[in-house]
């Protein structure tokens, strides 16, 4: 293998959050991580060569990037995707979750109506209420095990709450979701009809499992592109989120302005100089790599799958099209979030993210990160087996 994704490299005392702040969370110190949406895996080899080049030069004045970071940015979007991009259209921003806040300031007023689908990535909620707006949820529903949009539900709650903007995730997180055309078209004619301006968060759209494809909503129509503001990133395609960089393209000039005001007003310019070496790095030399470590993820999920299947019957694996985000059905099991939280803390000792965070949707269920060796996630499963076991024997008593 040309890629060794088996490697096992300690990130203790590196200030890792996933690693390094357990005692400052709350979190048992003891626990293994696999919560946060970061991987276990150093980056593309080609991006590691462009930082030591920039490291080695010394200087990290302000920095932008010019015609040659976007043709990598556009190369990259047109030929996973089929989407082509114009220069004109491109804002950077430190992050996606920064676009949403900015893109919430920029599009609603304090009181106005936001709309997401839970459970959800849980700073969508916090950039709506934390900027004093109002939550509005149209709930996705498990329906045996994949997750569907209750379209006439997510019509009606734009009308009853005079909805003014909508958060898409895209692929999904954590249901793993990749969105067809036919639902992308459809909540994108309903948002068009009522007027209401899309935010898509496509920020794990490079990770879609065989028979899937991921569809950029804005590259579903004219009239929807010119609706859409789509959020970009290399931060999870290749593990650079602490670099800071983000891509997001609006095609309607008002709604481009508008943000860019937003932006401005936080008192933002350029991205970080190391981001953006490693930005285009990774979309100009970093496809060999991501198909391996596709490969890899492949192959965990699996892993994950048949673990599930035989040796914890109680649980139920919602089947991922994308991600790398696993997220593990509890509810069969009859706890309430606070024991199933004991269990997996305390009995499996193992740090999740409790479904509970993603709303109240996402009750009964934990969200894993499959983004490691396997013998990491070897581990995980084994105790998280001995966990279930534990705490079954101890509720038998």
């Amino acid at each position: 293998m040309k890629y060794n994704f088996d490697r096992i490299i300690d990130r203790k005392n590196t200030n890792c959050l996933k690693y390094d702040f357990a005692k400052e969370k709350g979190m048992r110190e003891d626990a293994l991580s696999l919560w946060v949406a970061d991987m276990d895996f150093q980056t593309a080899p080609a991006i590691l060569e462009r930082l030591h080049r920039a490291v080695d030069h010394g200087i990290f004045g302000y920095t932008e990037g010019k015609d040659d970071y976007f043709k990598a940015v556009a190369d990259w979007l047109q030929t996973s995707f089929g989407w082509k991009v114009k220069q004109n259209w491109l804002i950077k921003t430190p992050g996606v979750v920064f676009a949403l806040a900015m893109a919430v300031k920029a599009y609603t007023n304090k009181g106005d109506h936001v709309l997401i689908q839970q459970p959800v990535y849980y700073p969508f909620s916090e950039v709506i209420e934390d900027n004093d707006r109002i939550l509005v949820n149209n709930s996705l529903k498990n329906i045996n095990g994949h997750y569907e949009i209750d379209f006439e539900d997510f019509e009606q709650k734009i009308v009853e709450n005079d909805v003014k903007l909508f958060l898409l995730c895209s692929p999904h997180n954590p249901a793993g979701r990749v969105w067809t055309v036919e639902e992308l078209k459809k909540m994108g004619e309903i948002c068009i009809k009522h007027g209401v301006i899309i935010i898509s968060d496509e920020i794990h759209a490079d990770f879609v499992y065989s028979g899937y494809r991921h569809t950029v909503m804005a590259s579903v129509s004219k009239e929807i592109a010119d609706i859409t503001i789509t959020c970009t990133s290399p931060s999870k395609t290749f593990n650079l989120a602490g670099l800071q960089v983000s891509n997001i393209f609006i095609s309607n000039a008002c709604l481009r302005k508008a943000f860019r005001k937003q932006v401005n007003a936080a008192g933002y310019s350029q991205v970080n100089a190391l981001g953006l070496a490693a930005c285009q790095a990774a979309y100009e030399a970093g496809r060999e790599w991501l198909e391996a470590l596709k490969q890899y993820l492949t192959e965990n999920l699996s892993y994950v799958r048949d673990f599930v299947a035989e040796n914890l019957p109680q649980i139920k694996l919602v089947e991922p099209e994308g991600t790398y985000l696993v997220w593990l059905d509890f509810r069969e099991m009859g706890l309430s979030k606070e024991k199933l939280e004991d269990l997996i803390v305390n009995k499996a000792k193992l740090w999740l993210d409790s479904g509970a965070i993603f709303g109240d949707d996402g009750i009964g269920y934990q969200r894993i990160n499959i983004a490691c060796p396997r013998a990491t996630l070897k581990r995980a499963m084994e105790q998280l087996k001995a966990g279930v076991e534990s705490f079954d024997k101890h509720r038998q008593r």
